[in-house]
């Protein structure tokens, strides 16, 4: 039932979106204050301007800067999701509106590579996923060790069991996208400003305005904060430990020189579902080959975290390394960076009204699955602050718990 409910919601959002887009609606020019320039505060804010608000984008540091989750080279971006149905329909969608972006901007910003996904033992995850995506006319083939390994020589497959190939799936540039889209908002009319931001006074069931760090204030009609890792920090009784900071490493090896086998172009994006979830992306702009851990880390500071790779993360990529492309065993590490989720504590994102507040939305805990789903999610939350569309109840407030 409650998947039943999320396709239906989320289907009705995305199409009464571009409804929105070309006819408003009653009000449409309330002010909306946007906080956070990210993969979901950048599509939200995008959306809603171009449904006719009036928006006003704050962000910290700057759309994609070296502390948002949202920054960084490169996210993977698939829409296999172990049966959820919601999640291959927002990635189908989220592909569609990608591939527009780009057309736009004149820029390639999303990288298809297909997704080699690798299982040791249990592959129920990517299994329970082809219906779904069968239901959106996205495929996933099935391929031997055997015959992946002959399609992929610069790969290793000695301990994969089932090996499943997602030829639409590939990686973005994340933090070009971001600055991309803050650019285009600032271009269609919107207003983009660089501060920390505090809640204001409420009145009632209503939030007035927000108080900036330069001592300024903003008053809106509705509010959206999409502040990624501070969604606590900005709304501690509200949020508290239903969204946490977890620290995450990424790491960048060198291939031989003239090697172009573990490039884009040659290498898919790959996951290999074993005792740990680890995945890769090849290598894009000169950065090398990629390797990360999906492992949620220790709880961090996202603002005053140190953001040094650690030995123990760096052993256990050069592990990854060995067994994945046993050539690269040796390779030097060319460049490192520490990041983190947000982590929800089941892992679906927060997509819902603050439960005190009428007019202020809550929208994060992208559990480091959230990146690609921006446009996607902007339509929908764009939908939802209109009024034009109705929660999620797999994104939904109350079915979130705080953790232990």
């Amino acid at each position: 039932m409650l998947d039943e409910m999320s396709r239906r919601t989320f289907v009705q959002s995305v199409v009464a979106a571009p409804l929105i887009a070309r006819l408003g609606i009653p009000g449409s020019r309330e002010h909306v204050v946007v906080v956070g320039a990210g993969a979901f505060g950048g599509w939200t804010a995008l959306a809603l301007l171009r449904a006719g608000m009036r928006v006003t984008v704050v962000d910290a540091w700057g759309a994609g800067h070296s502390r948002a989750s949202s920054g960084g080279e490169t996210r993977v971006i698939r829409a296999v999701y172990n049966g959820v149905p919601i999640y291959s329909e927002m990635a189908v969608r989220a592909f569609a509106l990608w591939r527009e972006a780009e057309q736009r901007w004149n820029r390639q910003v999303l990288f298809r590579t297909g997704a080699l996904w690798m299982c040791t033992t249990d592959d129920s995850y990517v299994r329970r996923s082809i219906g779904p995506m069968k239901a959106v006319g996205l495929s996933v083939e099935e391929l031997s060790p055997d015959d992946a390994a002959r399609r992929y020589p610069q790969m290793g497959f000695r301990d994969v069991r089932t090996v499943f190939f997602e030829p639409e799936a590939g990686f973005l540039t994340a933090r070009a996208a971001c600055e991309l889209v803050r650019e285009t908002i600032v271009r269609e009319g919107g207003e983009y400003k660089q501060a920390w931001v505090r809640p204001g006074p409420t009145a009632g069931a209503r939030l007035s305005r927000i108080t900036l760090s330069d001592g300024s204030t903003l008053e809106a009609d509705r509010f959206v904060f999409a502040c990624g890792p501070w969604m606590a920090q900005v709304f501690p009784e509200v949020i508290g430990r239903r969204i946490v900071a977890t620290r995450q490493e990424v790491f960048f090896f060198g291939t031989p020189a003239g090697d172009k086998q573990y490039d884009f172009g040659a290498l898919p994006v790959w996951v290999h579902i074993g005792d740990r979830l680890v995945y890769g992306v090849p290598g894009h702009e000169r950065r090398g080959l990629k390797v990360a851990d999906d492992t949620a880390g220790e709880e961090v500071d996202p603002t005053a975290m140190e953001r040094a790779p650690s030995a123990a993360g760096l052993a256990a990529a050069r592990s990854i390394l060995r067994e994945r492309f046993p050539a690269l065993a040796g390779a030097p590490l060319v460049e490192a960076r520490v990041c983190q989720y947000e982590a929800s504590s089941d892992g679906h994102f927060l997509v819902d009204r603050h439960p005190a507040l009428e007019n202020v939305w809550l929208v994060g805990g992208g559990s480091g699955h959230g990146f690609k789903m921006g446009p996607a999610l902007g339509e929908h939350v764009a939908a939802l602050v209109q009024g034009v569309t109705a929660v999620n109840p797999l994104f939904a407030y109350g079915r979130l718990r705080p953790r232990a």
